[in-house]
């Protein structure tokens, strides 16, 4: 299909792109910013006018819940959900039932999401076998099957010779290792940040040195072997000042931040909200302040949506009980868009933040708007606001801490291998 896109503002951070200008799609490739080849005929066109073209999002941290969890989402629903987000590439985790350990599991799950013709899915392999912490999977015929990268999602790995064994395994092949820094022994039954509000509200609490421990020893094991690490979810201004320095002293680590950190902090717990019951904790407004110095300084690469869906009924129990997690899919862009507006940045180095930045720790060829590149895209109304409501999300996970809140910036076309797959009517 040949496709053209007009009038609209063409934000492309890696070519350093900010203007009104067309854009010509023909299988499945972008052609050609501004004036279209010689002859080209488009079938269909967007009028853009108003609205931002940039590349489409690329999400870090999305919990699809298939296998195993269907009772709290399903491929089918959250690929609708990532679409209507503008998100056309997003890492899956492994923490799957069963977990995403063996090369079979994996061609089923990519086999599955290519027949939706939706978000393009790159899994995130287990690094240990049942992401028990025991045993290293064969990541090699993992590779083949499909990941793009090994880690353990939010399961422990307190083992540090495994650990060890793990980085050099993958330092030998150039495989990346994703690691959510966090001491189980330290954090074990926490559900909040160990703070005032925890406290007066008597929750279990998770330390900021429970992150900033196993952040030493990832850092250190990294220098080690030479492994190309990323850390998950970052949530402490401490945390980030030690991948500041890691990286100053030339460490080959990256970062990303949950789109939810950036803005609330434990005080949005309020009397005891499961909705933000999350993993890791809302820290301290200091900790939230550190958390956003860090991505205008590129010490934090990438915004992600750490989307979690939960069924209701698992929310509706006091917040120590209540499982953890939140819908975040089509809340990453305006949550990014909000950030960028309160900390006036421009709307180019925010939209790196979740598309470009994002791609490059992927290794994919996304995020970006050069000619040849695959033809995926983000169409948004930057001005559009709209309410976070049950009704109006498309994940299966209706549970967000933004419910009811009114947010600005809405998607009102994705398109993927150049085919329009999300329209907002």
């Amino acid at each position: 299909m040949e496709l053209v896109i007009r009038n609209g503002r063409v934000i492309d951070p890696k070519n350093r792109i900010d203007a009104i200008m067309d854009v010509s799609i023909s299988a499945g490739k972008i052609m050609a910013l501004g004036a279209a080849p010689s002859g080209f005929h488009a079938q269909h066109q967007i009028e853009a006018r108003d609205l931002v073209v940039a590349p489409g999002l690329v999400d870090l941290s999305a919990r699809l819940r298939e296998p195993g969890f269907e009772y709290k989402a399903t491929l089918e629903s959250e690929m609708r959900a990532a679409v209507a987000g503008g998100i056309t590439s997003l890492a899956c985790s492994p923490d799957t039932d069963p977990p995403l350990d063996e090369p079979g599991l994996v061609e089923m799950l990519k086999h599955r999401a290519r027949n939706l013709n939706q978000a393009h899915v790159y899994p995130i392999g287990a690094l240990t076998k049942g992401l028990k912490g025991e045993w290293l999977t064969e990541m090699a015929e993992l590779r083949d099957a499909g990941c793009v990268a090994f880690g353990q999602a939010d399961m422990p790995l307190p083992n540090t010779r495994v650990m060890m064994q793990a980085m050099q395994y993958a330092s030998t092949f150039g495989f990346g290792v994703w690691l959510r820094p966090q001491d189980t022994t330290l954090a074990d039954g926490g559900v909040a940040h160990d703070g005032e509000v925890a406290t007066r509200l008597g929750l279990p609490a998770v330390p900021v040195c429970a992150e900033t421990l196993a952040l030493s020893n990832i850092i250190l094991m990294a220098r080690e072997t030479g492994a190309k690490v990323h850390v998950c979810r970052i949530s402490s201004a401490e945390g980030a000042a030690m991948i500041r320095a890691a990286r100053r002293q030339g460490l080959p680590i990256t970062c990303d931040v949950g789109a939810n950190h950036i803005h609330l902090s434990e005080m949005d717990i309020g009397f005891f909200d499961s909705n933000c019951h999350l993993v890791p904790p809302l820290r301290a407004i200091s900790d939230r302040d550190g958390l956003r110095g860090g991505l205008l300084d590129g010490t934090i690469n990438a915004i992600c949506s750490d989307h979690a869906p939960v069924d209701e009924d698992a929310k509706l129990l006091p917040f120590a009980e209540a499982e953890s997690g939140a819908t975040g899919l089509e809340l990453l862009l305006p949550l990014t868009l909000k950030w960028a507006a309160e900390t006036r940045i421009p709307l180019a180095a925010a939209l790196a933040k979740i598309t470009l930045e994002p791609a490059r720790i992927l290794g994919v060829d996304a995020g970006h708007l050069s000619p040849g590149a695959p033809a995926d895209l983000c169409i948004f109304d930057p001005l559009q606001y709209w309410t976070v409501e049950p009704a109006v999300l498309k994940s299966q996970g209706k549970n967000t801490p933004f419910l009811g809140m009114e947010l600005q910036g809405r998607v009102k076309y994705t398109v993927i291998n150049g085919n329009i797959v999300h329209e907002d009517r």
